[in-house]
């Protein structure tokens, strides 16, 4: 049987007040459908619902799920039920929950799901149980259907970083894209596979002292042509004689 969410609370009761902010450019745009969605509307939803599961950083054309597009476009499947196939695909499969393990995973989905940070480590962990119980579809269907989820974005809505203006702080939020995709433990597991050695041939990896004679040597190299280059036009033109 599975185990049930645990009881946490958030850190503060601020969230349950709405704001009165003008609308800016942190404030974010709301993708839905409705009645009237034309084609262009659709391929900017389709846009943001990658942008939000993916992030930036992973807006690449293998991870484009076509099939999953088309059924938007067409109607069967609503816009929850696009993200959730976004979520549940193989390019997130291996580029976020393989390199992640489940607390990070739990904390990243709640960020792109639910539109908010985590309230405190105690949400975490209620997540990361839920995610070890009940798999990866068990536990994306648990933030999709949550109240929450549906109460800010319901079935034609795609999810978005909510509220990132904050009280008494001179500036917002950041956006949920700086949090990189894996940790430090994935990190150190890469770099005893063999990744980020240090390469000669490449030029990232030269010493300064190198760096600063590759560059003195183009820039005799470049004045030596240049030179040449106009003795044999004054040499054409009948100036001079080589």
């Amino acid at each position: 049987m599975a185990l049930p969410l645990l009881n946490y609370s958030p850190i503060s009761r601020n969230h349950r007040v709405a704001g009165y902010e003008i609308a800016g450019d942190e404030h974010p745009q709301r993708h839905m459908t409705d009645g009237h969605t034309t084609t262009l509307d659709y391929n900017e939803i389709i846009r943001a619902a990658y942008r939000q599961v993916f992030n930036e950083q992973q807006l690449l054309q293998s991870n484009r799920q076509t099939n999953l597009e088309s059924q938007l476009r067409n109607g069967q499947v609503t816009v929850q039920q696009f993200v959730r196939g976004l979520v549940l695909s193989e390019p997130f499969f291996t580029r976020n929950y393989e390199c992640s393990n489940n607390y990070r995973f739990a904390q990243m989905c709640v960020q792109r799901l639910l539109g908010r940070e985590i309230y405190n480590a105690q949400e975490k962990y209620a997540w990361s149980v839920v995610l070890a119980t009940q798999g990866l579809t068990g536990f994306i269907d648990a933030l999709l259907n949550s109240e929450e989820y549906q109460t800010n974005f319901g079935s034609d809505t795609v999810p978005y970083q909510r509220r990132r203006i904050l009280p008494q702080r001179e500036r917002g939020d950041v956006t949920f894209a700086h949090m990189p995709r894996y940790g430090a433990d994935y990190l150190a597991q890469l770099k005893t596979l063999g990744y980020f050695k240090y390469r000669p041939s490449s030029p990232y990896n030269l010493k300064p002292w190198q760096m600063q004679f590759a560059a003195a040597t183009a820039t005799v190299g470049i004045t030596a042509l240049v030179a040449l280059i106009v003795a044999v036009a004054l040499t054409a033109w009948g100036i001079i004689s080589l």
